[in-house]
């Protein structure tokens, strides 16, 4: 079967419907990452891992750095192969309700001084569903929205999932924000931190009311009449698409290994190293954010007349080369600059993640897109969003320069393009 239009176009309200409901998904998923990580570092170290507890201690450093990414290839395994089988949709359904449950039963949690190293076992245990269940997320959510629409439009609908992270930041750092203003610092450490998670189920309800609502995609529907689809999928795309899938996750790489310099590490060298209040980063890392909500279906849009691989690669170009200016121009510390200079990397991130979520897509036949999808996401993930922030905190920390963590971010745009240009399905990504 031929990568083709759209069977049988749908309604616009449909396409709209399919849009919102991947935009849901991927914005809790964010919302949830968000959330963990302050949390994580305001008060889990408190309440659930006290430093008496060596237990407790081992498990906060395992859940923080290392559960909530590690399951995420297993999510992507098990739910990536039950999309192709059995649909989008349902599968969907079911990993917005396994993420869902699982961040509002972290609100419910008892407390290391409640029952003892139990909770944080439950924390752990919690984290670890999230990470099943983000992964069996980010795949279905490309291919609700992209298979309702054309090939003409795939960038621009493909680019819902993709609004998720700078969204699910923004809503998460908006709620703590409220929190923290309207709180006491003893009410926010007794109960208030659990609203933030306890929240998530407005999204869940929302995300859960759009989606049931929602028809199949009618690329599974045409796989289903014409009973083209793979009874072992996981199997085939290691066998018969192994180009494909290298290339998804090389393309995947350099995206969010930037991110993870704009939006985390940036955090840490403006304040230790420049002496900025964390207030100004913050404040970049939210306008770049704001700014992304535009650019990142823009870019997806711009992909659908430029090509993907154009667009695509000149965000990694300009992802590669930006930071050798960015570290010089903040370095007498301007805390403007630094704004701006956030900004900037995250326009260039954009111009990488709004094509992303089309170009994996069609690196994959139909019949195994959400493996295909899955697998680029999750395995890229690991060895890319998982460790960036502490492979930039280690080399700044080893070289005692901006350089090395530069290099290292240069390194990985080049393995983006590097997947770029062996991408099989080229000539339709031109």
């Amino acid at each position: 079967m031929q990568l083709a239009d759209t069977p049988t176009r749908p309604p616009r309200k449909d396409l709209i419907k399919a849009f919102t409901a991947a935009l849901s998904g991927t914005s809790l998923e964010w919302y949830d990452f968000a959330a963990y990580s302050v949390a994580s570092a305001l008060v889990f170290g408190d309440l659930f891992f006290p430093s008496q507890d060596p237990l407790s201690g081992t498990l906060l450093a395992f859940s923080t750095y290392a559960v909530g990414y590690l399951s995420r290839p297993l999510g992507g395994f098990v739910f990536g192969r039950l999309g192709d089988v059995l649909g989008r949709k349902q599968v969907l359904v079911t990993t917005l309700l396994l993420t869902g449950i699982a961040t509002v039963l972290i609100g419910l949690l008892p407390t290391h001084g409640q029952v003892g190293s139990l909770g944080a076992v439950l924390l752990v245990t919690l984290r670890f569903a999230q990470g099943v269940g983000i992964g069996g997320e980010w795949g279905g959510a490309v291919l609700l929205s992209s298979e309702f629409g054309s090939d003409k439009q795939r960038g621009f609908w493909a680019s819902a999932a993709q609004i998720g992270p700078p969204a699910g930041n923004l809503l998460a750092n908006g709620v703590l924000a409220a929190l923290a203003a309207l709180l006491s610092t003893q009410q926010f450490m007794a109960w208030g931190w659990r609203i933030a998670f306890l929240l998530s189920a407005v999204l869940v309800i929302f995300g859960l009311w759009i989606r049931v609502r929602l028809e199949e995609t009618p690329v599974f529907q045409q796989l289903k009449r014409e009973g083209e689809q793979s009874s072992a999928p996981l199997r085939e795309v290691f066998t018969r698409e192994p180009r494909a899938l290298l290339a998804a996750i090389l393309s995947r790489v350099g995206p969010d290994v930037l991110y993870a310099l704009f939006t985390v590490f940036v955090l840490t060298y403006a304040t230790k190293e420049l002496g900025l209040p964390q207030s100004w980063a913050v404040a970049g890392v939210m306008l770049g954010s704001t700014c992304q909500l535009a650019l990142i279906p823009a870019a997806g849009w711009l992909s659908d007349r430029w090509g993907r691989r154009r667009v695509y690669a000149l965000g990694a170009v300009g992802g590669a080369v930006w930071p050798f200016l960015f570290f010089p121009l903040i370095g007498g510390g301007s805390a403007p600059m630094l704004v701006v200079g956030v900004v900037v990397g995250l326009l260039w991130h954009s111009l990488m993640y709004g094509p992303q979520g089309a170009f994996v897509s069609e690196q994959f036949s139909p019949r195994l897109r959400y493996t295909g999808c899955s697998l680029a996401y999750t395995l890229a993930g690991v060895i890319g969003g998982a460790l960036a922030p502490l492979l930039f905190t280690s080399l700044f920390a080893y070289f005692d320069s901006w350089i090395a963590p530069a290099c290292y971010l240069f390194g990985t745009c080049v393995v983006t393009l590097a997947g770029l240009a062996i991408s099989p399905r080229a000539a339709r990504a031109e």
